[in-house]
């Protein structure tokens, strides 16, 4: 499964939204220095989706806010069935 997201690092706490645009909004507890920002991202993204670290990549968007991050083992389908249900819980 491949995310598009626009990351918003310095936030209060991690969270997803739905963005206006399609992609996700993704709101950061860590700071954009030194790659902190990012660790979180799919530190979050694994946990959100039961999967290994390993298995959560950041293929673009490492110092931008838009960033397309791949998961491994995971369809389409499911991932957008997790989100809908992680939608509906927040």
């Amino acid at each position: 499964m491949t995310l598009h997201l626009h990351a918003k690092p310095n936030a209060r706490r991690t969270e997803l939204l739905p963005g206006p645009d399609g992609r996700w909004l993704v709101r950061l507890a860590a700071p954009p220095h030194d790659g902190q920002a990012n660790a979180v991202l799919l530190a979050f993204l694994a946990e959100l989706f039961g999967v290994p670290k390993r298995d959560v990549q950041l293929l673009s968007g490492h110092t931008a806010p838009f960033k397309k991050v791949e998961i491994s083992g995971l369809t389409d389908e499911a991932g957008a069935l997790l989100l809908a249900r992680y939608q509906a819980r927040h």
